[in-house]
């Protein structure tokens, strides 16, 4: 195996253990009564946050890519954008399921009456298309509506950001730090694509 493959697979593994060590330390965390008072508030909390990270992440990508040239880092965005999508579909799940117990009206009524539920719940809709077009058949059959469809993960992110920002209200460091990352990749993304524009524009001439 060539070593930048073995990289990328390594990267992977990363990833994997990653994305699916919250669970296994919730789900130990739950049964052996560690999560404190309120457990289903900490799996709530705690997903949401693993939520972001991953969606921070998977923005991430493309910048890294371009800033360094390591084009085969592409292969880890997928994986990254499915495991962001899992952990909203757990976050979500055990506010609905768990602390809500699948009580439809009481749900409607939050996100129709709460304003941090209405940005949360419409990240996580907004999510459902990404994940469900993310295969290698969905990219051949959309073509270049494929990357106009996947930019709306820079309005989910916009949203999840919002939606804890509203959430912790007094607690905003972190919100903030995601709000920080996030506005610092569309720098990223705004600088580069000024810089293509710029480049058209001279080879035009």
């Amino acid at each position: 195996m060539a070593n930048p493959r073995r990289r990328i697979l390594l990267l992977k593994c990363a990833i994997w253990l990653t994305g699916l060590g919250p669970i296994v330390w919730l789900a130990v965390g739950f049964f052996r009564g560690t999560l404190g008072v309120l457990p289903v508030d900490t799996i709530i909390l705690v997903e949401g946050r693993w939520t972001l990270v991953f969606l921070l992440a998977t923005l991430a990508v493309t910048p890294i890519r371009r800033l360094t040239g390591w084009n085969r880092i592409i292969q880890l965005r997928r994986l990254l954008g499915l495991f962001a999508f899992f952990h909203a579909c757990v976050h979500f799940l055990a506010y609905a399921g768990i602390d809500q117990l699948f009580a439809i009206g009481y749900i409607i009524e939050d996100v129709l009456d709460r304003r941090y539920i209405t940005a949360g719940f419409a990240a996580l809709l907004l999510l459902i298309p990404l994940a469900v077009t993310s295969t290698k058949g969905w990219i051949r059959r959309l073509g270049k509506r494929w990357v106009k469809l996947h930019r709306l993960v820079y309005v989910a992110a916009s949203l999840g950001v919002l939606h804890f920002y509203w959430k912790v209200r007094a607690d905003t460091f972190w919100p903030l730090v995601a709000a920080l990352t996030l506005a610092g990749l569309f720098a990223v993304r705004l600088a580069y694509r000024r810089r293509r524009l710029g480049g058209r524009a001279t080879s035009s001439r």
